[in-house]
């Protein structure tokens, strides 16, 4: 057991500040805010709401000494710490209270809500325990209630939401147990019970507008992912290959619609050159079985990254046939080399009732720094990706159609696109050449092969090397 007295000082941390900030009438204080622009939905389209990454730090508290203010900073200074949170620090339970407060003034019919992990802090082990990682996720998903009680949501597990962190199990545990029964009020029995054996889980969902039913599909990608030492050697971590092939053929045998949610994304790090995301050898299988079913498959929902990207899977001939998103954080948080961060950020997708195909992106945010010197959350929308980008909807065809505008030499999109990716932290952060190439590389590469081969094109062509990028070399 590590760090006892650490992880009791947390708890202490956890139990204290909650009740406080609810005693002292929290949710009221959050909800004044400015008006705000909706976004103008038919009735013929449906919405639904995505957050991530909210990483709670109860230990966050104002203090003249800088390296005691949250636990996440390490005992490194907080660079000007408010009531909304530092940079240097993840959330304040007030900073996620005021993001839920303003998706529920936002007054907009939405169908669901998807919420893709990682609840508790980023701290050193010791700091945690599984109590404290389950006592957090059970607070967010209770506050989360208390905001939206009659709402679907529809969660999935992130490399935090387990202790020690990144090492989920291939099979039934503590941690696995307990969310169950914590979700239990957003989930069937068949997809508890599935949940509790492997942290994943698939359940339909019926809108009362229509008769085509939607299948989400909750991966727990985390088996993947590389600090994960338990799934280190094994093919199929928990049979999730074997199973997921299974929900998607049956999907396409009962004429389904699916929605894939996960936490660490599919495809190649925007931000780190030739990394993939999950163990590469899973991420070639995860891409091949996305390849077989697209037919089925409308829309793919990560987060993880705390930025705001987008991927267009295509085919083994080039051409675009899934779409794939990754959320920003609601966390701020940063390491100490890093000289950029993301302000908090959620969103709202419209989609296609019939179909679910995506139809756009409405993302929110919030000013940090404006946040704590008006001591005020005016959250407010950042972009509505259609309208910034000059297309007609978020099918694959037209995403592929925005990467060709970021493509451009001296692209004026690429710019948005890069300040966007930042959740607009700040518009003087500059992606030169190399930063450039693992950016758009990423976003329409998501295999080993058809990846290296973009590097490789991109950085002849720097060269002034005239070559063409040919399909078949995927």
């Amino acid at each position: 057991m590590a760090g006892p007295r650490g992880a009791r000082r947390f708890a202490r941390s956890l139990c204290g500040l909650l009740l406080l900030l609810l005693s002292n009438g929290l949710l009221d204080l959050a909800s004044a805010a400015p008006a705000r622009a909706s976004p103008e939905a038919p009735s013929s389209v449906g919405q639904f709401w995505h957050i991530t990454d909210l990483h709670l730090d109860p230990s966050y508290h104002i203090t003249q000494n800088h390296t005691q203010v949250c636990a996440s900073s390490k005992g490194v200074n907080a660079s000007n710490p408010g009531l909304f949170g530092d940079v240097m620090c993840d959330s304040p339970y007030r900073l996620i209270v005021s993001a839920l407060q303003y998706m529920k003034d936002y007054g907009q019919q939405t169908s669901f809500m998807i919420w893709t992990g990682d609840s508790p802090p980023h701290v050193p082990v010791r700091e945690l325990s599984t109590k404290i990682v389950i006592d957090i996720i059970g607070n967010l998903t209770s506050t989360i209630r208390s905001f939206f009680p009659h709402l679907q949501v529809f969660p999935a597990l992130g490399n935090h939401d387990y202790w020690p962190q990144d090492q989920l199990p291939v099979s039934a545990n503590e941690i696995y147990n307990a969310v169950g029964d914590i979700w239990k009020p957003w989930l069937t029995d068949e997809a508890v019970t599935t949940l509790k054996k492997g942290g994943f889980y698939t359940q339909l969902f019926q809108p009362s507008t229509t008769s085509q039913p939607l299948r989400i599909i909750s991966l727990n990608t985390i088996l993947y992912y590389g600090p994960n030492l338990v799934t280190e050697n094994m093919t199929d971590p928990a049979n999730q290959f074997e199973w997921l092939e299974h929900v998607l053929e049956a999907a396409h045998q009962n004429k389904e619609m699916v929605y894939v949610i996960a936490h660490v994304p599919v495809g190649y790090l925007p931000y780190l050159r030739n990394q993939t995301a999950i163990r590469e050898h899973y991420n070639e299988r995860l891409i091949d079985i996305f390849r077989r079913h697209s037919s089925v498959i409308a829309g793919q929902f990560y987060g993880h990254t705390h930025r705001d990207s987008i991927m267009v899977l295509l085919d083994e001939n080039g051409k675009p046939i899934n779409s794939l998103f990754v959320a920003p954080a609601v966390t701020p948080v940063k390491d100490l080399w890093e000289v950029d961060t993301n302000n908090p950020g959620v969103r709202i997708y419209q989609y296609d009732p019939l179909s679910y195909s995506v139809l756009d992106l409405w993302q929110f945010y919030l000013n940090l720094t404006e946040a704590n010197l008006k001591k005020e959350s005016n959250w407010k929308l950042e972009y509505v990706m259609t309208k910034t980008y000059g297309i007609e909807d978020l099918k694959p065809e037209s995403l592929y159609d925005m990467t060709e505008q970021l493509n451009e030499p001296h692209s004026k999109s690429f710019k948005k696109y890069y300040n966007y990716y930042y959740v607009s932290y700040d518009e003087a952060f500059f992606c030169e050449e190399h930063c450039r190439t693992s950016q758009l590389c990423a976003i329409q590469y998501l295999d080993h092969r058809s990846y290296t081969n973009c590097i490789k094109h991109k950085k002849k062509l720097h060269q002034g090397v005239n070559i063409t990028l040919l399909p078949q070399t995927l």
